[in-house]
């Protein structure tokens, strides 16, 4: 039933409009045109004090039609990561890509567009559906600011979809929690011609550190990652501070405490490796680590109504469906966490964070028809 040229044209549109992470501003008043022409009504939350977002997130309602039923949630995030600036997508053999040195922006203008599209299917056709609460949100790539920062005593839904992860036919129910890490290692400066001896470099602890560490898959259920290193200011001098940011992720709450604390372990232990004598005087490097909570685990329950209710929208259409989990955190972790029970359904979008990052028609418009039914179940 949907208009799959109209999508194309939708999705398209989108993503020629540059929305990169706290420049949402363009975007955004383009969707509350969008949405009020289509009768929603549109709300821009107060979160931008604390995202720094040109934008707040977008919350919009639809009251339904039909018989009275419980609200549905239904989410997608407006911002992309970077290169986004000139986005001109390509349309060639039934396949989206950027022309240009870009990224595409399916991530995540394909769910945007996914759910217009289903909006506007339900009022042409003049299909029963229940009330929607639709929401947008700002700075989810930058550690999902917008979601963290939405006030969620507005919100009546119990349940939805957020749409916001690659492939096509699978939604996610699980997804990790995740730690950020922040840390400054503080050596001593010294001129490294003259006076080596004297000096701790910062460089050499940090790297004797991220040897030592447990990264990249460290089992089943948990990664790790040095992400960002900064430090020195010439290559005559002993760097004396260097600055890293990294992460750790797991499916499990306790391991992910476990490797957290591995890592910092592995950071105080290089500098108390890098002990030496000035003038008398023992010294070595401090590290100072803040360890911040960056999302909670997700994990709906394969019962959970959302999901029976998602298997029995794809089994209506035909299509295949699998529920699995996801290796990246989402705003559906924080829904969840408020008590809105959400899955992350897949968009079609493929290769993201990438300039070679694509979306096919076929994909586009068979999540979208998944996504009508969905919405229509129980109708």
């Amino acid at each position: 039933m949907i208009n799959v040229d109209r999508l194309c044209q939708e999705f398209a549109r989108l993503c020629t409009i540059s929305s990169p992470s706290r420049h949402e501003g363009a975007i955004s008043a383009y969707l509350q045109r969008r949405f009020a022409a289509l009768g929603g009504q549109v709300e821009v939350d107060a979160s931008q004090a604390q995202t720094g977002s040109e934008s707040g997130n977008l919350i919009i309602r639809f009251a339904g039609h039909g018989t009275p039923q419980e609200p549905l949630l239904l989410s997608a995030h407006m911002d992309t990561v970077s290169p986004a600036q000139n986005v001109r997508p390509i349309l060639e053999n039934g396949v989206f890509r950027s022309a240009g040195e870009t990224i595409l922006g399916a991530d995540d203008k394909s769910g945007v567009a996914q759910i217009i599209e289903v909006v506007e299917t339900l009022q042409e056709q003049q299909l029963d559906y229940p009330p929607l609460e639709i929401v947008l949100t700002v700075c989810e790539e930058i550690g999902l600011l917008g979601a963290k920062f939405l006030d969620y005593s507005v919100l009546r839904a119990k349940q939805g979809l957020v749409l916001d992860t690659s492939g096509v036919g699978t939604v996610a129910r699980q997804a990790p929690c995740a730690n950020r890490l922040s840390v400054v290692i503080e050596g001593l400066e010294a001129h490294a011609g003259l006076d080596p001896e004297h000096g701790i470099s910062a460089i050499q602890v940090a790297a004797r550190a991220i040897a030592a560490m447990r990264l990249g898959r460290v089992d089943g259920e948990t990664t790790a990652n040095i992400g960002l290193i900064e430090g020195g200011h010439a290559t005559n001098i002993i760097p004396n501070r260097v600055t890293l940011k990294g992460e750790a992720r797991s499916f499990d709450a306790e391991r992910l405490q476990r490797q957290t604390q591995h890592l910092c372990d592995c950071l105080q232990q290089a500098a108390e490796q890098s002990e030496i004598e000035v003038h008398g005087r023992k010294r070595r490097a401090q590290v100072r680590i803040e360890v911040a909570n960056d999302y909670p685990l997700m994990n709906v329950a394969p019962e959970a109504e959302v999901l029976c209710r998602l298997r029995q929208a794809a089994a209506s259409i035909g299509q295949f469906l699998e529920v699995g989990r996801s290796g990246g955190g989402s705003d559906a972790n924080l829904f969840n966490q408020h008590g809105i029970v959400t899955a992350n359904l897949a968009t079609g979008m493929q290769k993201v964070h990438s300039v070679e990052e694509f979306i096919r028609v076929e994909d586009l418009a068979a999540v979208c028809r998944l996504l009508l039914a969905f919405v229509r179940s129980g109708c």
